[in-house]
C-alpha cells in the first residue's frame, strides 16, 4: 500500500521472491541458449599456418618468399556502419611461424586519398581515433579469454588480454616487434609475437583467431570473421578458426626481472617540512607453463602512475577512481570481475594506495581445458594509525557450457602488526559463488552471485549480498533487468560497496531503427527505471530515465535525456559538498530534469563534446554545462580541455553554489619512444589547482625512463600546498 510522503509499502518477502525469479529466468535463457557448442564462425571461417625454419625480417616489408606461399585471409565483412557486404577497402592477412615466433603480414589498401587519421605515437592508443589493424587471439579455445595485437597506420602499437570474451585489458604489455610502411594507395605491416609469452595449451591443433580493420576516412570497421554491428570485434564468440600443422608443445620455465630505481623529493609548504628518500624493488614474472604464470613484486613503486581525473562531488556515497597501478590490472580478470558495477567484494585501490606495499605475489592462469585459478597475496606496511595489514584473494573458476563459468572466491584482510588504539575490524573475509552466463552467440548474458562477509559481530543473512541480472542483445533491441539485495550488516573492506541494506530492481529497455539513410546510421529510444528499496520494503530511491540517440553516418551523435527522481535521504546530505547546512535525514524530494549531449566527428583534428542538463535537484535546481574539446596535430601533438560547470540553486536557508571544474592536457609524442604528458586541474569545490607533468622515455622494449613532477596550489593566490619530483627507471631482463 501506498504510505504518506511518497513511499511504498511493500512486503518483506519480495526479496526472496523477486531474486528467485530472476534465477529462474537466468537459467532457462542460459540451457536455451547454450546448444551450440561451437563458435559461431569457427566452421566457416578457417585459415592455415605453417612452419618456416627462416626468421622473417620485421620491416613492414612483404618481400620474403614465406609470404608468398602462405594463405590469405581477406575479403574482410563491413561490422559498421551496417553489417552487410564487404569494406570498401580490401585487408589481405597472412600468418606463419617459427621455433620463438607467431608472424602476421598485413596489407592495408586505402582507395580514398588524404591523411590517415591517427591521434598520436603512443603505445595502446585510442581505437576509435586511429585508422589501425587488430587481431584477436582465441588461444585457450573457450571464446572467452585470449590475447589481442595491433597496430596504427602510423606504427604505434597496441596489445591487451581479453577476458569475458571481447573485453580488452590494455594494461597488460610483453615485448613483441612490429614494423609499418605507408605508401600511397595501401599501408603494410608486420608484427613477430614471441610464443613464449603468450600462454596457451600445449598440443592444440586448433586457435580461435579474428582480425580487425577500423578506416576512418571511409568510415568502416571490418573483420574477416562476421561480427554483428552491435558486438565489439574483439568479441571471440564469432573468432573464425586457426588451422596449425603442427601442436605447439609445452614450454618450459620462464622468466623475466624488472628491477627499478627511484628517487624522490617532496615538500609540504602548509608545514615546512621536506622529505628527500631514495628507493629501489623489483618485479618478477615467470612463466610456469604454457598455461600458468606467477607475477611476484618487491617494494613496488606507482610514482609514475597518472594522477586521478577529478570529478565534481555532487554524490551522497563515494566516489569510484578506477585501478592504474600496472600490477593489479595485469591477469586480474578473475578478480576485478567479481560481483558487480557499485558491489565489488574485491577492488585493489583498498591496497597501498595510502600506504607502502612491502610485497606480494599473484598466480594465474588455466589449470585444464575447463578450470582456472586465481591467487595472490599482498602484504602492506603500517601508515596513518593503521597497523600492517595482509590482503588475499582466491578464485577457481570452472567453465560451463560453451562461454559461461561458475566462479568461487574468497577476499580476506588481516592485521598482522601491532594494533595499539586501533578500533577497526582484526580481519574482514568475504566468500562468494558466481554463475556468469553467455550464450554463444552472445545474445543472452547474464550473472547471479551471493557474497556473504564473515567479521567480528556479523549476522548471517544481514551480512551477504544475492543479486541476478539478465540481459538480451540484437542489433535492434536490447532488453535487460536486474535485482540485488545487499545487508544491512555486510562489510567488504577490501570492496568497493556505494551503499548498503537496500533492495535494487532496475529493468531496462532500448531499440534502434536502422533506416537505408545516407546521413543516418541508427536512431532509437531507451528508457531504464531504478527502484531501490530500505530493508522495511520503503521506496528509498527511484529514478526513470527515458532516452533518444541519433547516430550520424559522419560519426556525430546527438543524445537526448528526460529523468524523473524521488529520493528520501537515509542520512543528512549536504547537496553541494562544500560544506553548507546539510539536509534533514528523511526528507523526501521528486525532481525531474533533461539534458542534451552532442559529439562531433571525432575524424577532424579538432573536434568536441558538449552537454547541458537543467531541472530540479532536491529542494532546488541544478543546471549544468559540460564539454570536451580535442585538437591534434597528427601524430605528434594531442591537446584536451574537458570542464565543467553546476549552478545550484537552494532555498534559504541553504547556500547556493557555483562549481567549476577545468582540466587542460596536453600530449606530446615526439617518438614511440618519449612522450609528455602536461596535466592542470582547477577545482574550486575543493580549492584547489593541481599541475602534473610527466616524461616518458621507452629506452628499451617494455623499459622505461620517469620524469614526474606534481603541485598543488590555492587557485586564489597560487600559494603552493605541496609539491614534488620523482625519477623512476626500470628494466626489463629476460
Amino acid at each position: 500500500m501506498r504510505e504518506p510522503g511518497g513511499t511504498w509499502k511493500l512486503p518483506g518477502r519480495i526479496r526472496g521472491a523477486a531474486l528467485r525469479i530472476g534465477l529462474l529466468l537466468l537459467a532457462v535463457s542460459g540451457s536455451a541458449a547454450e546448444a551450440q557448442t561451437k563458435g559461431v564462425n569457427r566452421e566457416k571461417y578457417r585459415i592455415h599456418i605453417h612452419r618456416i625454419e627462416k626468421p622473417v625480417v620485421i620491416d613492414g616489408v612483404l618481400d620474403e618468399e614465406s609470404w608468398a606461399a602462405s594463405e590469405v585471409a581477406d575479403r574482410f565483412r563491413l561490422v559498421t556502419p551496417t553489417d552487410t557486404g564487404f569494406a570498401k577497402a580490401r585487408t589481405e592477412v597472412r600468418i606463419l611461424y617459427d621455433q620463438d615466433h607467431l608472424y602476421l603480414g598485413i596489407v592495408c589498401h586505402d582507395p580514398t586519398p588524404g591523411k590517415r587519421p591517427v591521434e598520436s605515437l603512443r603505445r595502446d592508443f585510442s581505437f576509435g581515433k586511429n585508422d589501425n589493424f587488430i587481431v584477436f587471439i582465441d588461444t585457450y579455445n573457450d571464446q572467452t579469454n585470449g590475447f589481442a595485437f595491433g597496430v596504427s597506420a602510423a606504427g604505434a602499437q597496441w596489445d591487451g588480454l581479453q577476458a569475458n570474451g571481447g573485453l580488452v585489458s590494455l594494461d597488460w604489455d610483453i615485448k613483441w616487434r612490429s614494423a609499418v610502411k605507408n605508401h600511397e594507395t595501401h599501408w603494410d605491416a608486420e608484427f613477430a609475437i614471441p610464443l613464449r609469452s603468450i600462454r596457451y595449451r600445449g598440443g592444440e591443433k586448433e586457435w580461435g583467431i579474428n582480425f580487425s580493420r577500423l578506416d576512418l576516412k571511409n568510415n568502416e570497421k571490418s573483420s574477416w570473421a562476421p561480427m554483428p554491428r552491435h558486438l565489439q570485434t574483439a568479441n571471440l564468440g564469432y573468432a573464425g578458426t586457426l588451422l596449425w600443422d603442427q601442436p605447439l608443445g609445452d614450454s618450459h620455465l620462464r622468466y623475466s626481472l624488472i628491477p627499478y630505481l627511484s628517487g624522490k623529493a617532496y615538500k609540504n609548504s602548509l608545514t615546512g617540512d621536506s622529505t628527500y628518500r631514495f628507493t629501489g624493488g623489483m618485479d618478477a614474472k615467470m612463466i610456469l607453463s604454457t598455461s600458468m604464470n606467477l607475477d611476484l613484486t618487491v617494494n613496488p613503486d606507482y610514482s609514475q602512475v597518472d594522477v586521478d581525473t577529478q570529478q565534481t562531488n555532487l554524490d551522497r556515497f563515494e566516489l569510484f577512481f578506477p585501478e592504474k597501478r600496472r600490477f593489479f590490472l595485469e591477469n586480474s580478470d578473475l578478480f576485478a570481475n567479481l560481483g558487480a558495477e557499485n558491489l565489488r567484494p574485491f577492488f585493489s585501490r583498498r591496497i597501498g594506495l595510502d600506504k607502502r606495499v612491502i610485497g606480494g605475489a599473484r598466480l594465474s592462469g588455466n589449470l585444464s581445458s575447463n578450470w582456472r585459478i586465481g591467487l595472490m597475496d599482498m602484504q602492506v606496511d603500517s601508515g596513518g594509525g593503521v597497523p600492517a595489514s595482509n590482503f588475499a584473494v582466491a578464485a577457481l573458476q570452472r567453465k560451463l557450457f560453451t562461454r559461461s563459468n561458475i566462479v568461487f572466491f574468497t577476499v580476506s584482510k588481516e592485521l598482522t602488526g601491532p594494533r595499539e588504539d586501533f578500533q577497526g575490524n582484526s580481519r574482514n573475509q568475504v566468500a562468494g559463488l558466481e554463475y556468469n552466463m553467455s550464450s554463444a552467440d552472445n545474445r543472452w548474458t547474464g550473472k547471479a552471485f551471493y557474497h556473504q562477509s564473515f567479521y567480528p559481530g556479523s549476522r548471517g543473512k544481514e551480512a551477504a549480498v544475492e543479486a541476478v541480472s539478465l540481459n538480451y542483445a540484437t542489433r535492434s533491441l536490447t532488453a535487460g533487468m536486474s535485482q540485488s539485495y545487499v545487508g544491512s550488516d555486510y562489510l567488504a573492506e577490501v570492496g568497493y560497496i556505494r551503499r548498503k541494506g537496500y533492495l535494487e530492481l532496475t529493468p531496462s529497455f532500448g531499440y534502434r531503427f536502422l533506416p537505408e539513410s545516407d546521413r543516418l546510421i541508427s536512431h532509437g529510444p531507451t528508457i531504464k527505471v531504478q527502484s531501490l528499496l530500505d530493508m522495511d520494503g520503503r521506496l528509498s530511491d527511484r529514478q526513470v530515465q527515458l532516452g533518444y540517440v541519433f547516430e550520424f553516418q559522419s560519426k556525430e551523435m546527438l543524445s537526448l535525456e528526460a529523468r524523473d527522481t524521488y529520493v528520501r535521504l537515509q542520512a543528512p546530505f549536504d547537496p553541494t559538498n562544500t560544506g553548507g547546512r546539510k539536509l534533514p535525514s528523511g526528507s523526501t524530494f521528486d525532481n525531474r530534469d533533461a539534458g542534451i549531449t552532442y559529439t562531433s566527428d571525432s575524424r577532424k583534428l579538432l573536434n568536441y563534446e558538449v552537454g547541458t542538463r537543467y531541472g530540479g535537484y532536491y529542494s532546488g535546481t541544478r543546471w549544468n554545462l559540460s564539454g570536451k574539446l580535442y585538437h591534434r596535430i597528427q601524430p605528434f601533438t594531442n591537446l584536451a580541455i574537458a570542464g565543467s560547470y553546476d549552478r545550484i540553486l537552494l532555498p534559504a536557508p541553504y547556500k547556493d553554489a557555483d562549481l567549476f571544474l577545468i582540466g587542460p592536457r596536453l600530449d606530446l609524442t615526439f617518438t614511440d619512444r618519449l612522450f609528455l604528458t602536461t596535466y592542470v586541474q582547477y577545482n574550486n569545490q575543493i580549492d584547489n589547482l593541481n599541475l602534473s607533468v610527466r616524461l616518458q622515455w621507452r629506452f628499451a622494449p617494455v623499459s622505461d625512463l620517469f620524469l614526474v613532477y606534481s603541485d598543488n596550489s590555492y587557485p586564489g593566490d597560487f600559494r603552493n600546498k605541496n609539491r614534488g619530483l620523482v625519477m623512476k627507471i626500470s628494466y626489463w631482463f629476460n
